[in-house]
């Protein structure tokens, strides 16, 4: 069995550096090192279907070192995933393939999420073992009994992110969780030693974690290592020895196969070492057979799984969750709330709005699972009597992820892309700079992820400019398929919530104040106005020579500055834009109407100007910040860099008289 599993392995080895090869592009060493685990765990651990690989109660695998994308694309293929073929593989990181530089989910069936930004493969991977439980806990272990496997590089735990997920993980004791360690002692630029000479298994261990360590080319001690794995009672991490290029004749364990060709010399010699008598891309029927019965292996699994489903009392309401379907009713208790806002007209600040919102959403939809990193009454993300997500039922919706925004943030992507979660998460909109490269990685995929980010503006005042946002907004803003709100009041922010919930492809940033704001939606409409990204609040009393643009809380001083320009006969309009994206889908016609023709056009935003010329022009005028904030409380603050009903006036009358 050990010699059916090395030619097995071996397979993936050949593939691995004959794409690269063809492609003169790519990391041959770490697929050809990690073969011989993932030949074990793919055909004797492994709950996977070739067939329909993306069934919901399947194993979830990451291969969190996405520089090794051959190693995913080879066992699929092997393993017989259709849309992998071998012409697949042969057009390797060419355009248009289903084989990119790095596994993209969505793109390639079977890729479970975009990896490529070490350290994300494995935060992402904490919330995929977090939506397990947690649907294992609601629907029942009938329907929701799978594993969460990960191949990790040593890049991939030296990341900071890493240490956020790890501690996470082991403190949830999420002992469907196993990391496979490709413990190789390589970098692409040495010896690791150069850089790195921690030790990983204490600190796994010291975080909460079952460790154990192994050679990673000897059969026998992988296959005890997995049993060993999937019977403790917390996340699992196997140190795997390897050998970074196993089979190359003269480059094993050598550092340049890390990230480049092999060359042709080199390639041909190793065919002869490993005795594969092949040419490029050919394996042979008797290699074959094995691993696309390995990818048969969990045909009857899946089959079993779909009639219990089919026979459950659940099974409506659970393809829809994981169809990320709203239910019915979702918007019943919210759009009430609308109703009442519109008549009491409540002033407030915009995260004490948002969780008025959420308790009006959070019974409806039972897919909402929130948190915060260690800011949740700063936040307004608890609804009140909601159950903290623990072991050892797993039952509650709400999660304390500690002071670890990026690691939220990941995990959150894994929720979402495991499906049957919408999930939500609340730090300063500062702190989005920490969780920047987990929201990019949301809005490649498309997966629905709401990002709540709290003191906004240089409004949250005597904290001072390390966390005023200035910058964050337009930074938000320039990321492709990343929706970012900024509501004005409760109205906006109900109507912004529903907008968010509604986007199944994509992430989003609800930006709220911590300073109290009046309320500027104060007429019955009958639509939300908010999802159509920008939109008229008040006219001009005749014609109109001013328009002025806000979000957030500079819409109550765009309504008072309205109301001195009028006051002195200079017609002038309010735009509210709680959302540029969704503005920027409308027909040319609704946003030409929009923005309209006036002699003057303002922004007023307690942020950066940089994207405003969107509406304004190049020759528009600013009100905002062209630096940092300051410590001091808000009113001071605002009146200080001049962002005021006053300043605005005095701003448009003197373009006008230019």
């Amino acid at each position: 069995m050990p010699q059916d599993l090395k030619t097995m392995a071996d397979a993936i080895r050949v593939l691995a550096m004959d794409a690269v090869e063809q492609a003169n592009s790519g990391h041959p060493g770490m697929p050809m090192g990690m073969a011989d685990v993932a030949t074990v765990l793919w055909t004797k651990f492994l709950k996977f279907d070739a067939a329909k690989p993306d069934w919901a109660d399947r194993d979830r695998f990451v291969l969190s070192a996405g520089h090794g994308s051959m190693l995913i694309y080879s066992l699929l293929h092997l393993t017989g995933v259709k849309a992998v073929s071998i012409d697949q593989l042969k057009a390797f990181r060419q355009y248009g393939s289903n084989t990119p530089g790095h596994p993209e989910w969505g793109h390639t069936p079977g890729v479970e999420t975009t990896t490529g930004p070490l350290g994300q493969g494995i935060a992402t991977s904490v919330g995929m073992a977090i939506a397990e439980r947690k649907l294992a806990a609601r629907f029942g272990e009938d329907l929701v009994d799978h594993r969460t496997w990960v191949i990790a590089s040593d890049g991939d735990l030296m990341e900071g992110v890493s240490h956020e997920a790890i501690h996470l993980a082991g403190r949830l004791k999420l002992n469907r969780l196993t990391v496979l360690w490709d413990d190789n002692n390589i970098t692409i630029d040495g010896p690791l030693s150069l850089s790195e000479t921690g030790d990983q298994l204490a600190r796994f261990k010291a975080a909460g974690w079952a460790v154990k360590a192994i050679d990673g080319h000897d059969f026998g001690q992988i296959r005890r290592a997995l049993a060993w794995a999937v019977r403790q009672d917390k996340p699992t991490l196997i140190a795997c020895r390897t050998k970074i290029g196993k089979g190359s004749k003269n480059l094993e364990g050598h550092h340049d196969t890390h990230g480049k060709a092999l060359g042709k010399a080199e390639v041909a010699a190793t065919r002869e070492n490993l005795g594969w008598p092949h040419e490029p891309f050919v394996v042979p029927d008797e290699v074959y057979r094995p691993w696309r019965a390995a990818g048969r292996r969990g045909t009857k699994l899946r089959r079993a799984w779909e009639q219990r489903l089919s026979g459950s009392p659940q099974r409506a309401e659970f393809e829809r969750a994981m169809a990320g379907e709203l239910p019915a009713h979702a918007f019943e208790a919210l759009d009430a709330l609308v109703e009442k806002a519109l008549a009491d007209k409540p002033a407030a600040a915009t995260r004490q709005h948002s969780g008025t919102t959420l308790e009006a959403l959070f019974g409806a939809i039972p897919e909402l699972v929130g948190g915060s990193a260690d800011l949740t009454g700063s936040n307004n993300t608890f609804v009140k009597n909601t159950a903290f997500f623990d072991a050892p039922d797993y039952a509650g919706r709400y999660i304390n992820y500690g002071v670890r925004e990026h690691g939220m943030a990941a995990a959150m992507n894994g929720m979402a892309l495991h499906g049957g979660i919408i999930p939500y998460g609340g730090t300063f909109l500062v702190f989005t700079d920490y969780s920047r490269p987990a929201i990019r990685l949301a809005a490649l995929m498309g997966v629905r992820v709401i990002h709540v980010g709290t003191h906004d503006s240089i409004g949250l005042g005597e904290d001072g400019p390390t966390h005023q946002p200035v910058e964050h907004l337009a930074a938000l803003r320039a990321m492709p398929n990343l929706y970012v709100f900024r509501p004005a009041d409760l109205v906006e922010t109900a109507e912004c919530w529903k907008a968010a919930l509604r986007l199944k492809k994509s992430p989003s940033v609800l930006a709220l104040s911590r300073q109290k704001t009046a309320a500027v939606r104060t007429e019955v409409i009958g639509e939300n106005l908010s999802a159509h990204g920008a939109y008229q609040l008040k006219a001009a009393a005749g014609p109109a020579r001013v328009t002025l643009f806000a979000s957030g809380t500079e819409v109550p001083i765009a309504l008072a500055a309205r109301d001195l320009l009028e006051a002195e006969g200079i017609g002038t309009r309010v735009v509210s834009t709680p959302c540029w994206e969704l503005f920027e889908e409308q027909t040319d016609r609704y946003k030409a109407a929009v923005i309209g023709e006036t002699e003057v056009k303002v922004a007023i935003e307690a942020a950066a100007r940089f994207g405003w010329d969107r509406f304004i022009g190049p020759d528009g005028v600013f009100v905002g910040m062209d630096g940092f904030g300051a410590s001091a409380p808000s009113e001071r603050l605002y009146k200080e860099f001049e962002i005021t009903p006053e300043a605005v006036v005095a701003a448009a009358k003197a373009r006008l008289e230019d």
